[in-house]
């Protein structure tokens, strides 16, 4: 990483919004104020968008951006997506704070990937209508990337506006392009900058130019300038909305590339894809303080087919009892001096995968403390780890675990499939669709969200009983589940303890 260090020199103006210092730099680029890039010299060379964020948001130089994307790639991790990604969310900052982010996507695209289509906001200049310059190509320090024919096509249309202004000195493309150029050999690119304007109907006219080997790339962070903690539950609420593909969430999404992810959520529902939580870090996490921090998420989109049926009963019989152990050690690690935590020698990749998990704690039958992560954004061992500190100590049900307690406490574990959402038109098609003792619940309305794991239909067999607890237990009206504008989304859980051993 010391590349990357070298590079904050560079950046460390930029923080959290590497925008300020384009403006107070007075960057103006030599463009004719029309849809098109100053020629090439000699006059009546072909027209390219010269980079207008090189020395800002990335290096300048070819040989260091190249090495700075592959160390950047290398050195990423989060969700690996069960299937080819055909959408990415990722985020446009300077790459010291969210190269690492956006790296956690690009690494999994298929290299075979022949046309990006390429959505974001316009930072400078305000657009009503979808625009996309009349230029041939796009340059940056590792060379240039053409156009596809048809964006000429795209251009006539009445929906779209061409705006040169807001394309001058736009970095929210621009940025993606060197992740694109070292891990794809040949392609091409749709650039289209989106403030406003009818995201459905841009998807609508998108989608007839996506097939197998199109890449659809919404450009966009997150929460500005919040504190840490409170940028983490505004940016979860917005990487929630996206994950279950729920539109009647996102108006309290604080992306600012909003209309681009809408417009790649239509595109995803016209072709039966599913978004996936693959990474998320704010800039407090990455090379920034924490008082006023830029969320990043990178969220791939793959097919529903593809990722079904994936990712469970995933596990051994070994790896199990290793979980188990984990677990019992970090509890005790915490009551008795001297204990260590018996973390897995040379864990396999099932366990070093992001998973989530819940960890539940049992005394003489009854329930002493359950705590979980749904999404996968850990490694397994890792989240088993917190987790059953966090049951034993930190659920806000129960007084602390104590050592007296513990021979008489029994752990299980729970390691969830990716949630999944479930549409339906009201309460009766939902209770139709739902698979008690094997689906676990996610509800979800605005700020409000509860689950019960599978475990719970032994307690609650009654469809209506279960989703009318699970509603109180976030919050929510008993009879919320009945109304569509309430999000649902199900998961299936492994689940063993050590009375299986």
């Amino acid at each position: 990483m010391n590349l990357i260090n070298g590079y904050m020199v560079i950046v460390t103006a930029i923080r959290e919004s590497p925008l300020r210092v384009v403006l107070t730099a007075g960057l103006i680029l030599a463009f004719a104020w029309s849809c098109e890039a100053a020629p090439a010299a000699g006059g009546g060379g072909p027209k390219v968008r010269a980079p207008a964020a090189a020395g800002l948001f990335y290096p300048k130089d070819a040989a260091e951006l190249r090495q700075m994307v592959q160390t950047l790639l290398k050195g990423a991790s989060g969700l690996q997506v069960p299937g080819k990604i055909r959408g990415l969310v990722c985020p446009h900052a300077g790459y010291v704070y969210s190269g690492i982010v956006a790296a956690a996507g690009y690494r999994q695209i298929d290299p075979s990937i022949k046309r990006v289509i390429l959505l974001g906001p316009s930072h400078h200049f305000p657009l009503r209508r979808p625009s996309i310059p009349r230029v041939t190509a796009y340059h940056t320090p590792l060379g240039d990337i053409p156009l596809a024919g048809f964006t000429s096509e795209l251009r006539r249309l009445p929906l779209f506006k061409c705006i040169p202004e807001a394309h001058h000195r736009e970095h929210s493309l621009e940025v993606q392009l060197p992740f694109l150029q070292v891990v794809l050999k040949d392609f091409e690119i749709v650039p289209v900058l989106t403030n406003a304007g009818d995201p459905k109907a841009l998807a609508a006219a998108l989608a007839p130019h996506v097939n197998e080997n199109t890449l659809v790339v919404a450009s966009s962070d997150l929460s500005h300038y919040y504190s840490y903690d409170t940028a983490i539950r505004l940016d979860r609420i917005c990487t929630d909305a996206i994950t279950r593909g729920s539109f009647s969430d996102m108006p309290l999404c604080q992306a600012c590339g909003k209309q681009a992810i809408l417009t790649l959520m239509h595109i995803a529902r016209m072709k039966g894809w599913q978004a996936m939580l693959i990474d998320y870090k704010n800039s407090g996490d990455t090379a920034g303080g924490k008082d006023r921090v830029v969320g990043y998420a990178s969220i791939g989109f793959a097919d529903k087919k593809e990722i079904s049926g994936k990712m469970k009963n995933s596990l051994s019989a070994q790896e199990k009892k290793a979980l188990i152990r984990l677990a019992r050690s970090a509890i005790e690690a915490r009551l008795k001096k001297g204990t260590k935590v018996e973390r897995p020698q040379a864990p396999s990749p099932a366990l070093t995968a992001n998973r989530g998990c819940f960890v539940t704690l049992h005394k003489d039958g009854r329930l002493r403390g359950c705590i979980g992560t749904i999404e996968p954004v850990s490694p397994l061992v890792e989240c088993v780890e917190r987790n059953a500190e966090n049951a034993a100590f930190d659920d806000p049900r129960f007084p602390p675990l104590s050592e007296e307690e513990l021979p008489d406490t029994d752990i299980e574990i729970s390691v969830l499939s990716v949630p999944e959402a479930l549409p339906f038109k009201n309460g009766e098609e939902l209770k139709q669709k739902l698979q008690p003792r094997v689906h676990g619940v996610i509800l979800s309305r605005g700020f409000h969200r509860a689950t019960f794991l599978p475990q719970v239909w032994e307690e609650l067999p009654d469809k209506e009983r279960f989703l009318e607890h699970l509603c109180l237990k976030g919050g929510m009206p008993a009879d919320a589940w009945k109304d569509p504008a309430t999000s649902v989304q199900v998961y299936e859980a492994e689940v063993f303890g050590e009375k299986d051993f």
